[in-house]
């Protein structure tokens, strides 16, 4: 075997074990960014699961609103505009 075939497996060797690992590292949720940084997918999705909910709760609100504004409730409808500001804080 020449000296130059020897470094071709080499490299090849050491890039199937980097793709290795950063598959398994995808599998166990955890991704890398472009700048190397590796943060859990886990933890992501459940600060978006949360905040989707809170801006449904919102939309529920606003819905009631809208639609309770042509009874003339304006005091109900103050508070929730109250509430609203109070949750955005």
């Amino acid at each position: 075997m020449s000296f130059w075939t020897a470094i071709f497996l080499i490299c090849c060797l050491v890039a199937a074990t980097q793709m290795y690992k950063a598959h398994q590292r995808r599998e166990g949720g955890i991704v890398v960014d472009e700048r190397g940084n590796e943060r859990e997918i886990v933890q992501e999705n459940q600060s978006l699961n949360r905040e989707v909910a809170e801006l449904r709760e919102r939309i529920k609100v606003l819905e009631r609103i809208a639609t309770d504004a042509n009874t003339g409730s304006a005091k109900r409808l103050s508070d929730d505009i109250e509430k609203l500001r109070d949750d955005r804080d």
